[in-house]
């Protein structure tokens, strides 16, 4: 997991902190220090509001050991500047899905007009962070997942977002259809047979309808640009996350729709998304 390093010690003099860093360390975490610092925060009430974890620090720790994501434990992830909640089950947000919002953002001229749709939404990272900086902005999200639906409704009411349940398109609105200016799909686009090389915390742990795209891997991003001229309005754009690799079948899809793609990329986040318009 892409771990979103503290600002700083919160708790420097914590005796705790040597022993729980040692097992941290032992058990393969990378970045242990940092860790060890976000489990004693958790147990202690945390920062930001964030409520205390359920269970004492050895009970974290040794989730943590066990191989659980931190995510999970901990109740949230850091994602474009503020913590969203994320429950076990549920696709953890990655810090290179930030471009998705990014690129959003810079397309949107009028917040208080604009119509956003997040599809495949997990937790509603990505809607969240819009709204956080787009309070005015009209945002639904869907997800076919249970789990998702219910942990993006805690993270989106409060900030005005919508939340449908459903496959694609048909969890949608039908008032929508033809009004959509910003389309976001971070579908999910790793190839069947390549699940097996993802690392155990994601393949063990985060559910595989939100990892499996399919052969190629384009399974679900192939139906979203497929279904897309129907529900975007003049002048608006999808944006898709995806790997490096399948760029070119996704610039294809896109243009056999009428669409015009091309390929977005951030070397800070190491993300990679093509961006389609009418």
């Amino acid at each position: 997991m892409e771990l979103s390093r503290p600002a700083g010690p919160a708790h420097p003099a914590d005796p705790r902190l040597p022993a729980v860093v040692r097992q941290l360390r032992a058990a393969g975490c990378v970045f242990a220090e940092d860790e060890a610092l976000l489990l004693v925060d958790a147990v202690e009430g945390g920062t930001g509001g964030v409520e205390p974890a359920s269970g004492d620090l050895d009970a974290l720790v040794a989730r943590r050991v066990a191989g659980e994501p931190l995510e999970y434990i901990l109740g949230w992830v850091e994602f474009h500047g503020r913590r969203v909640l994320v429950e076990s089950g549920v696709f953890v947000p990655r810090r290179r899905t930030e471009l998705l919002v990014d690129l959003a953002l810079r397309h949107i001229r009028d917040p208080s007009r604009v119509i956003v749709v997040d599809l495949c939404c997990g937790s509603g990272a990505v809607a969240s962070a819009i709204l956080a900086r787009l309070p005015t902005a009209w945002v639904h999200a869907a997800d076919l997942q249970p789990e998702a639906v219910r942990c993006a409704r805690h993270n989106l009411t409060g900030l005005g977002g919508r939340v449908h349940a459903g496959d694609l398109y048909t969890a949608l609105p039908t008032d929508l259809r033809g009004r959509v200016d910003v389309l976001i799909a971070n579908a999910p686009y790793v190839p069947s047979d390549a699940l097996g090389l993802m690392p155990p915390e994601a393949r063990e742990h985060e559910p595989r309808l939100a990892l499996d795209g399919g052969t190629d891997g384009l399974d679900v991003l192939r139906r979203v640009i497929a279904d897309a001229p129907d529900w975007l309005a003049p002048e608006a754009i999808l944006i898709m996350e995806a790997a490096d690799r399948q760029t070119g079948a996704l610039l294809e899809a896109a243009a056999r729709v009428g669409l015009t793609a091309r390929v977005a990329r951030s070397e800070p986040l190491d993300a990679v998304a093509v961006v389609a318009s009418r």
